[in-house]
């Protein structure tokens, strides 16, 4: 595979971004082995240049070329947090806050769920994601094995958390833990982390016993913490700790783990935090927190001082609507700056690289994906910008930070496979997707079959 002519978007561990132009972009098998200007790749492919400098038929080359030729390649996106069957849920669930959210709709909502029906959420959610240039996705939810053979079937590459709750029971909790098991050796593009959904629905003793589980099995743990300063407040007043703290003496801390959210995230958790950096992440998800009168985002300044990293997600569709994560770079730039008063904080370079190399961490990928290198995957997309609503370009980086929409991206691949071709996804049927979504979804969001699989009241 190679792609001619493209530009490139380097993503240094420190420093400014910036953006490469006329580069070939080579491919083998699931790997980026060269990138270089295209001339002198040419040269190198012809024994001395000429002609048109590319990739044509009188070439050495004879695998498949992509012209890149006005386009920007970036590193597939990463969605760091994601709940992907939800897509069935969006717009069901609105002006509400975040109490009223879960215990009036979500949760009752989800005792509608079956196998089935998480997997036509997830085809869709998948469909979404790849036509957006999302190529990796981190998802915590039910059914995952449903949700796996969504994202084989589609190309994406995935790590999928089983979410439990100790109210569910010992038998679940098990069925969840063996589900994680077995999805860590399904398939290349699919890895797994444990799944407790959070600290105030998953018991210490559920969750001591998890980190114990990942540590013996090499494995990572995925959940919510500290969603809200409330939920902070709350653990406080009842245990007399931080969900930080929680975290710490059960042991998840240690074993490593992602935390989804972190916004309730005090001053005094971060020292804690540090002394984990180098096996603890966070995602923010900014515009839910906006959406649900959250009061505070993930802060994110406070974290990066600490050596922890952060990714960049959009929660699940049911709240933030879409799974667009150009729409959640652009929110975390935007709430950072505001929530640190400082119009010079979250620089262009430091949400790409967060949205990159940062979301690459998050997802337990940061040696594979996250950035256009050679020894990486070959997770790529391939980005218009000619678009009236990105021009004039006075730095691309700007454009692809506040400007871009999911529809400007043109070609995406995974692990070197094109899963999208001039906005065409070539992996799944989108009509037959889209169908199956619309006759299901009514019977998800429906909330006459009365329960709920959980309440909140952390």
């Amino acid at each position: 595979m190679l792609i001619r002519n493209v530009a490139v978007l380097v993503v240094p561990e420190v420093g400014e971004c910036r953006v490469e132009e006329a580069q070939d972009i080579h491919i083998e098998g699931d790997r980026i082995t060269t990138i270089a200007p295209t001339a002198s790749a040419a040269g190198d492919r012809d024994g001395g240049g000429g002609g048109d400098g590319g990739a044509g038929g009188d070439r050495v080359f004879d695998g498949d070329v992509i012209d890149g030729t006005g386009l920007l390649a970036v590193p597939g996106l990463i969605n760091s947090h994601t709940h992907s069957p939800m897509v069935m849920m969006r717009g069901a669930a609105e002006d509400l806050s975040i109490e009223d959210w879960f215990n009036q709709r979500i949760w009752p909502m989800e005792v509608n769920l079956t196998p089935d029906r998480v997997r036509v959420g997830a085809r869709l959610a998948c469909a979404e994601m790849l036509l957006a240039g999302v190529t990796t996705f981190v998802d915590h939810y039910f059914h995952a094995d449903q949700i796996a053979a969504a994202a084989i079937e589609s190309g994406i590459r995935a790590d999928l958390a089983p979410t439990f709750f100790s109210s569910a029971g010992q038998d679940a909790i098990d069925a969840a833990v063996e589900t994680t098991r077995e999805l860590n050796h399904l398939h290349p593009r699919v890895t797994a982390s444990l799944g407790p959904h959070a600290t105030y629905t998953v018991t210490d003793d559920d969750l001591s016993r998890t980190a114990e589980l990942a540590r013996a099995d090499g494995m990572r743990i995925h959940l919510h913490a500290a969603e809200t300063d409330d939920q902070t407040q709350a653990s406080l007043d009842k245990h007399g700790v931080t969900p930080m703290q929680v975290l710490e003496r059960t042991g998840v801390l240690d074993a490593g783990v992602l935390i989804a959210h972190g916004c309730g995230i005090r001053a005094s958790d971060l020292p804690i935090l540090e002394r984990y950096a180098d096996r603890v992440a966070v995602a923010s998800s900014p515009k839910v927190y906006l959406k649900l009168a959250m009061g505070e985002v993930t802060p994110i300044k406070g974290l990066r001082s600490a050596g922890v990293p952060v990714g960049i997600g959009t929660d699940g569709a049911a709240v933030h609507n879409t799974l667009d994560v150009w729409e959640a770079i652009r929110m975390v730039a935007l709430t950072q700056k505001q929530r640190e008063h400082d119009a010079a904080w979250m620089t262009l370079s430091d949400t790409l690289r967060l949205a990159t190399r940062g979301s690459a961490t998050a997802a337990g990928l940061g040696n594979d994906v996250g950035v256009l290198e050679p020894g990486r995957q070959a997770d790529i997309a391939l980005v218009d910008l000619s678009g009236p609503h990105n021009q004039p370009i006075h730095d691309p980086r700007a454009a692809l930070v506040y400007s871009v929409r999911a529809s400007d991206v043109v070609t995406v691949l995974v692990a070197g496979q094109v899963v999208v071709r001039d906005r065409q996804l070539l992996t799944m049927d989108r009509d037959e997707v889209l169908a199956d979504a619309r006759e299901l979804a009514h019977a998800l969001v429906d909330l006459s079959t009365g329960g709920a699989v959980q309440h909140y009241e952390p």
